[in-house]
């Protein structure tokens, strides 16, 4: 008599749990999160060097300006010969000059002190009040003799580049400089403001370091006339906020025959 044969039964199957799947969405969300935040950081680390490199450039076209002005008050072209280009400030007819003699000095500061500004053709009289008139904006308070910035960056009030030495900057087509090029509005480009002031006549020939009984050590100034020049120069970036100022105090001697 033939045995029944036995079917073997199934191995019993276990029911999945699901913790892998929801292991791998953790990673893949934390893959996720390290994208964007490398991304973030990418983007803010080309700000930051966008935004430093706009100012460099702005740091550099005011440089160019400080140095325009020294041009301007000692009337040279940019290859240091006497500018005799139609628009030098000597050859212009309307602009005003700067004083060579001490005669010159007390009517030209008495007609800068009648502007509202006491500025005029980039020539300036010592301001009043607060001397930083680039942070002040139109909601800025200001006291008597104070101005604001955008009351300095009127045509006929500063100067822009070349615009009393000859300089070129080049022109929108074909920049040299694309900041000082830009002048196509009060709030592009660059500006410099000259201040004409008086220097103490009766420290003229006794020098400004002192020395001592060692006369050798005095710095001495051959001025004439005696009046020292205090260059304020200013350039926008190429970036909305982006601004350079520099200052410098010049003084033009008079060579030794």
């Amino acid at each position: 008599m033939q045995q029944p044969q036995l079917i073997p039964t199934p191995p019993r199957l276990r029911r999945q749990q699901g913790v892998a799947l929801f292991v791998v969405i953790v990673f893949v969300m934390l893959s996720m999160l390290l994208a964007l935040w490398a991304s973030r950081t990418s983007m803010f680390n080309e700000l930051v060097v966008g935004n430093d490199a706009d100012y460099q450039r702005a740091f550099e076209a005011a440089q160019s300006l400080l140095q325009d002005a020294e041009l301007d008050i000692r009337s040279e072209s940019p290859d240091g010969n006497p500018c005799i280009d139609a628009n030098c400030r000597d050859n212009m007819v309307a602009a005003y000059k700067i004083p060579l003699d001490k005669q010159e000095v007390t009517p030209l500061l008495a007609d800068l002190d009648q502007q509202a500004t006491k500025c005029r053709d980039g020539l300036c009289a010592k301001r009043a009040g607060r001397q930083d008139f680039w942070n002040a904006t139109n909601t800025t308070v200001l006291a008597t003799g104070e101005a604001k910035l955008a009351d300095m960056t009127q045509p006929n009030v500063g100067a822009r580049y070349g615009q009393y030495s000859g300089a070129k900057a080049g022109d929108a087509a074909n920049p040299a400089n694309p900041i000082l090029a830009d002048t196509s509005a009060n709030n592009r480009g660059g500006w410099y403001w000259i201040e004409v002031m008086p220097y103490d006549e009766s420290s003229k020939n006794s020098g400004l370091i002192v020395g001592g009984a060692n006369t050798n050590n005095l710095l001495r100034l051959n001025l004439k006339p005696n009046v020292a020049y205090r260059i304020t120069a200013l350039a926008y970036g190429r970036k909305p906020g982006t601004m350079a100022v520099l200052q410098q105090t010049y003084v033009r001697q008079v060579r030794a025959n």
